[in-house]
């Protein structure tokens, strides 16, 4: 572990490549320029003692107690943010602005946290959660999310980006929250909400890439290396002066859990993280993940979003591995998806019979070095389920990606009926894994989640939609079908209708999510970890699948004609709204029906 180094004042900046920084002091406090002087590791520091700053942070009034501030590299008369900035008031393209976390009031001294195994994650994205997009309105929502059995809300990124909406993966300044969804105080007020609700938070955090408009940080220092992955530039992780980078992403861990009190992080795409490192970049976040939520007595969770099927990412460092504490699974989702809709495009192909889904519930992945199709190479690496928890694995039947990398953003919703989404359910919360929800699957939204964008430069707007269109080339999908990303109403369309939930197909929906989690809470086998445990069989030609957990039994029919099956359960525990019925021990299952049951 590299040691911490030493404390920097509140406007120094490693700038190594410039060779001359002055810092930019903003109107509020009279304006001014103040040369800055290099030490030997390219970090900059203010000449002047700044009495007039100094001043006016220490004024009891928090409202006025900032400044408003930024930098000159050499000749260029361009005013860049800070690349630390913990407040971006006017945008990513404009001055930085100091935050002092300690002036926040928390009402969360009793929360202990909540540990990942047995819990339920929600995944939402604030702009489109509720019509005003923000944390105060996510906050009148909590009630709900309890209802449903959530332990953990998951956010998509909240760091600051260029535009009034978007996704949140083009940020370019890690540390500042979008003042659209209520800025850092607002986030501050949502956790604490949350917290007292009894919700964990896991904050969904992108460090593999800097989004196209206001990425700033390359005119500082080495952030960037040669080569690219899908979504840009690399990051340095492992060149000359990666040292300060890979700080910078550290102490960015290290500010969600200590200056906003989050629960967890969500880090995205972690196989676009190219580090040849003596020790990764990912197994250090785990280091001193660990020592903080020790010092802080309460779980501190990682998750990793990973294409590589690899269970090294989430075996303990004692056995090995990263350390990790979790890892997506998006091969759950395929064979959940391609057995409810029949889609076999693209990823799906591989996915076709139902013998897939048995093979991920029992094994975790699908992919543990098969020959994937899409890939057209060997893929994946097996988990040991001796000694790996299933909890470890995320999973979802929904989620922002598999939605919203659709042509037209299409929920299940639009293709499934309710007995089919009720099965969704069933598989993902009453599986062997960590069940993950996703905005509005719990009462069928039939509103889409498209990819929206609203970046101020137009040909990056332009070359972002083109760029989508060449995405959806492998996958058949018809290309003028694409919304546009730039286009408001992409966004508009993607925003949750709550009055949904109240319509006769919502709550009986919502009844379906309730009754799930109750099972959850009071039946042990549906949080049992030991994948050895888990015994599946399957019924091509009827399209009948069967899960047994223990004393529990779980029944899906993805045909379109009624099966029955002899088995060995005496009560139904939980049956999809069409209904099912045992009688002697044989149980009749309707079309796409299924079914809980207690042997």
């Amino acid at each position: 572990m590299r040691p911490h180094p030493p404390m920097r004042g509140m406007f120094d900046v490693w700038a190594p490549r410039a060779g001359r920084v002055r810092l930019i002091c903003g109107d509020n406090v009279g304006g001014g320029v103040v040369e800055m002087a290099r030490d030997e590791t390219g970090w900059w520091s203010p000449l002047d003692p700044l009495p007039r700053v100094v001043e006016r942070l220490d004024d009891r009034d928090p409202s006025s107690a900032y400044v408003d501030y930024g930098y000159m590299l050499d000749d260029d008369p361009a005013v860049l943010p800070d690349p630390r900035s913990r407040r971006q008031p006017g945008g990513v393209l404009a001055l930085s602005r100091t935050l002092d976390p300690a002036r926040f009031v928390w009402t969360d001294d009793a929360w202990t946290g909540r540990q990942l195994a047995g819990s339920v994650i929600y995944e939402l994205h604030v702009g489109t959660f509720t019509p005003a997009g923000t944390f105060d309105a996510a906050i009148a929502q909590l009630g709900h999310l309890c209802s449903i059995g959530v332990d953990a809300v998951e956010l998509m990124p909240v760091n600051a980006f260029d535009g009034t909406h978007n996704w949140g993966y083009d940020g370019v300044l890690w540390s500042a929250v979008h003042e659209g969804y209520g800025g850092p105080d607002g986030y501050r007020r949502f956790v604490d909400a949350c917290h007292r609700a009894g919700i964990a938070v896991i904050q969904d955090v992108v460090y593999n890439h800097l989004g196209p408009s206001g990425n700033y940080l390359p005119r500082f220092g080495p952030y960037l290396k040669q080569g690219r992955n899908t979504w840009g530039d690399l990051i340095n992780l492992d060149g000359e002066g990666s040292g300060e980078v890979r700080r910078l992403i550290l102490d960015n861990v290290a500010m969600w859990f200590t200056d906003f009190h989050v629960d967890g992080l969500r880090l995205d795409a972690v196989h676009a993280l190219h580090d040849d490192s003596p020790v990764h970049l990912l197994e250090e976040m785990a280091i001193e993940t660990a020592a903080l939520s020790a010092h802080l007595r309460r779980p501190l969770t990682l998750i990793a979003e990973s294409d590589l099927n690899d269970p090294h990412l989430i075996t303990p460092r004692e056995a090995g591995g990263f350390g990790l504490d979790a890892q997506w699974s998006d091969d759950f989702h395929h064979a959940v998806h391609v057995a409810l809709t029949g889609e076999t495009t693209g990823y799906y192909a591989d996915f076709a019979p139902l013998s897939a889904l048995a093979k991920v519930c029992e094994r975790g992945f699908f992919h543990d070095g098969t020959f994937s199709s899409f890939r057209e190479r060997e893929h994946g690496v097996a988990i040991d389920t001796a000694t790996l928890p299933a909890w470890r694995l995320v999973v979802c039947s929904q989620n922002h990606d598999q939605i919203g990398n659709r042509a037209i953003g299409d929920r299940l919703t639009a293709h499934l009926d309710d007995d089919q989404l009720a099965c969704a359910a069933l598989l993902t919360l009453a599986g062997p894994f960590t069940p993950m929800l996703f905005q509005g699957e719990e009462w069928g939204a039939s509103t889409p989640f498209q990819f929206f964008t609203s970046h101020s430069d137009r040909e990056i707007g332009r070359a972002t939609g083109e760029g989508r269109i060449a995405e959806f080339a492998r996958m058949g999908w018809d290309p003028d079908v694409v919304p546009d990303p730039q286009d408001p109403a992409t966004f508009d369309r993607s925003i949750l209708d709550w009055g949904e939930p109240d319509t006769e197909r919502g709550r009986r929906l919502l009844a379906v999510y309730r009754r799930l989690a109750e099972l959850r809470r009071t039946e042990p086998d549906l949080t049992d970890p030991d994948l050895r445990a888990v015994s599946c069989r399957v019924d091509e030609g009827a399209r009948l699948f069967s899960m047994t957990r223990g004393a529990l039994e779980m029944v899906v029919n993805f045909g379109d004609q009624s099966v029955t099956a002899r088995i060995g359960a005496s009560e139904v525990l939980f049956q999809t709204p069409s209904g099912v019925r045992l009688d002697d021990g044989v149980l009749t299952v309707p079309p796409h029906g299924g079914a809980l049951l207690r042997r």
